[in-house]
């Protein structure tokens, strides 16, 4: 497995390395004028990773079921895994050319360039991953907060792109390069910006001063960075912050931590991880009924936990029958939705009672696409695999782990599609979708296997 690994980081260095000599700048490509917003359309910015409620959420409305939907812009970028931020009509994006991570602030309707802030990179994914950034940016008032790969934490000014402060958490906080590199999103909450730096013996979080980058408290001396980000939800009218945390450790360590984000105060700290060394913690903290549920992949599972008004805990129930890798669980009238499974084989789509912690259905959507390579058409089944959910507009938003989206009607009693399309045949589409205003983009992460399309940001038009 070592020199297989070994093999496919020398091939993905190389072409990482030529596509950033190509390309010395991204550009965008518009396609199409989207149409206007319905007069009494509901719609949001989305300023953070899983949207401005932190769960996969979306209020907006008067969204059309039709799809492949039309695409507006396409914004052909360099490596990353990074979906964007967006407020108003600014769009922040973060990823890599060459030697270098590359901030972008485009037009959100138009592509547009606004302006670009650079910094240099020598991360390498030794597992042969990309060697782009992780991390999604956050946008707070006039501010834009951004973390690459190796830990570089930047705040620009959101109208001009420039600098405001930066810091280098993984110098700073003497941090090891984790597997995958740093990819926990930063949390704003109230006047501080949240962070799961995971130092060997402490800091596992720190909060900093939004303002200024000043080390406002720390929290935590034993779990590394994990690949969730910290979650904020109010539990007894009282604000809490939720980190999931544990990367690289030997013997493997993390769990769940609640946070009073005033002080930086542990309420309790759940142990929750795999066994095995090569494991990560990925899938973000769900927050619901002042209840927290958690969930791993690596043989791991699914726990809920029980907060009390006093902030001690009790675990509720466990389950091995429901273990999300990176994505994470939409919470709807009683029940969990999300993709269990490791790889792309054994990933199915799942339904939990939280009141049981029993599967109510599982199902593994496949049908099978028609593939042209070499002059030669050939049929091809394929899945949604490891995917990503959307709840919005009363239904649920798909995006399969090869790129198809579709619209889905999930219920306890079952699994319904509405409609399905191949936006593009690019693998590693692992990120979450992101709403705003009617309109979707979507992070194509690779080459697209049938046309050769290169990684781009796509924005398309859902307005109804």
């Amino acid at each position: 497995m070592s020199e297989l690994v070994s093999r496919r980081a020398v091939v993905k260095s190389l072409i990482a390395g030529a596509l950033g000599r190509r390309l010395a700048f991204s550009q965008t490509r518009v396609l199409a004028k989207p149409k206007p917003l319905a007069s009494d359309a509901v719609t949001h910015d989305w300023t953070a990773f899983l949207g401005p409620t932190h769960n996969g959420m979306s209020t907006e409305t008067k969204l059309s079921r039709k799809l492949p939907p039309p695409l507006v812009w396409e914004f052909t970028k360099g490596t990353g895994y990074a979906s964007p931020a967006i407020a108003g009509a600014r769009l922040v994006y973060l990823h890599r050319l060459g030697d270098e991570e590359i901030v972008e602030c485009l037009h959100a309707e138009t592509g547009a360039t606004n302006w670009r802030f650079r910094y240099p990179t020598d991360f390498d994914d030794r597992y042969g991953y990309n060697n782009g950034p992780r991390s999604s940016p956050v946008i707070d008032a006039s501010c834009a907060y951004i973390v690459g790969a190796k830990g570089q934490l930047h705040c620009l000014d959101l109208g001009s792109g420039k600098l405001i402060w930066k810091r280098d958490l993984q110098k700073e906080y003497r941090v090891p390069q984790d597997f995958f590199g740093t990819a926990s999103t930063p949390l704003v909450e109230g006047q501080l910006l949240i962070l799961n730096v995971g130092a060997p013996g402490g800091p596992c979080v720190v909060g900093l001063e939004k303002s200024t980058g000043r080390e406002v408290w720390r929290a935590g001396k034993e779990w590394g960075p994990s690949y969730a980000s910290p979650v904020p939800a109010t539990v007894y009218g009282k604000r809490r912050v939720f980190v999931f945390a544990g990367g690289e450790s030997d013997p493997p360590s993390g769990g769940l931590m609640s946070i009073d984000p005033s002080n930086g105060r542990v309420d309790f700290a759940f142990p929750w991880r795999s066994r095995s060394y090569e494991s990560v913690n990925a899938s973000c903290p769900v927050v619901f009924d002042n209840k927290v549920f958690v969930s791993a992949s690596y043989r791991t599972g699914g726990a809920l936990i029980d907060i009390r008004p006093d902030f001690t805990h009790r675990q509720l129930w466990t389950t091995q029958e429901f273990g999300l890798h990176f994505n994470t669980p939409i919470y709807k009238d009683g029940h969990l939705y999300g993709f269990d499974g490791r790889n792309e084989p054994d990933a199915s789509l799942a339904c939990v009672d939280v009141a049981t912690g029993k599967v109510a259905w599982r199902e593994t959507p496949e049908w099978t696409e028609t593939i042209e390579a070499g002059g030669r058409r050939q049929q091809q089944p394929v899945s949604t695999y490891r995917g990503s959910l959307l709840a919005v507009d009363g239904q649920f938003l798909c995006l399969g782990e090869f790129g198809h989206l579709l619209w889905l009607d999930l219920t306890p009693k079952g699994y319904k599609e509405i409609s399905r399309a191949w936006l593009f045949a690019a693998r590693e589409s692992w990120g979450l979708p992101v709403l705003s205003r009617g309109l979707l983009y979507v992070s194509q992460n690779t080459r697209d296997l049938v046309t050769g399309a290169r990684p781009r940001l796509l924005c398309y038009d859902l307005r109804a």
